[in-house]
């Protein structure tokens, strides 16, 4: 599915990369949260995706936005986590066999896309809020940091999802 699709995920990977640093880099609600969208690359990588590719490109992801946004390694170390936890994740919320090769989607999965990804989006969140800080020495604002952001990254998530979601039912009614 992943060969097959290789321009759709490459795009997708330039335009996040690009929308999280031009966009939602600059967006801080409270001084407290920022969203980071750029995850939604590897929560929407094929069901059963090889781990090491996925580990690989969740990597990639993150050093491409630590070039741009001058932080040293902290996006990639939480990218190539959660890359690397994926596949397990996705066994823990839903049958890999019966959906293998399958894009991820709320549209195929419903509750337990919703599950998966905001389980993917709090580890990503605790590992770069946690490496970012440097120190529990106030836990209470890491906690809600990270709670803020993971929020907001859920939110942007299902406004791509909805995004999808009209474009194929319009896809489907022209057709």
């Amino acid at each position: 599915m992943l060969k097959n699709n290789i321009i759709k995920y490459l795009l997708m990977f330039i335009i996040l990369v690009l929308l999280q640093v031009l966009v939602f880099n600059r967006i801080s609600l409270f001084d407290y949260a920022v969203p980071f969208a750029y995850i939604y690359f590897i929560i929407k990588l094929p069901i059963g995706c090889n781990r090491n590719l996925t580990t690989f490109l969740g990597f990639l992801l993150g050093f491409v936005i630590d070039i741009f946004c001058n932080t040293p390694g902290i996006n990639a170390a939480a990218t190539t986590l959660i890359g690397f936890v994926c596949h397990p994740i996705q066994n823990l919320f839903f049958m890999t066999d019966d959906y293998n090769e399958q894009t991820p989607s709320f549209n195929l999965l419903g509750a337990a896309f919703i599950k998966f990804m905001i389980f993917m989006t709090l580890i990503h969140h605790v590992v770069l809020i946690s490496i970012e800080s440097f120190s529990y020495f106030n836990l209470e604002l890491v906690l809600l940091r990270i709670l803020l952001s993971s929020v907001l990254t859920c939110i942007l998530i299902f406004a791509f999802e909805g995004l999808s979601l009209k474009k194929k039912s319009s896809w489907q009614k022209t057709s």
